[in-house]
């Protein structure tokens, strides 16, 4: 009787997994393919702004020479 419950069981798993999988290649067939390298309409993701002022990584202190002569 358990071994009659276990292969039920093996053979549901197996139909959902196979309907599964044919869901996941019927909706990555139908996608529409999404290039955002160089070139392309979509864009490479990397937002550029438009700001005028320079960026200051560090300002020039004597605690700053000071670590950066240690450190060399």
């Amino acid at each position: 009787m358990a071994d009659e419950l276990r292969r039920s069981f093996i053979k549901r798993a197996g139909v959902a997994a196979s309907v599964l999988a044919g869901s996941v290649v019927a909706v990555a067939a139908t996608t529409q393919n999404s290039n955002r390298g160089e070139g392309s309409d979509a864009g490479s993701g990397v937002v550029l702004g438009t700001a005028h002022k320079k960026e200051v990584l560090y300002k020039k202190t004597q605690n700053w020479s000071n670590f950066y002569n240690a450190a060399k």
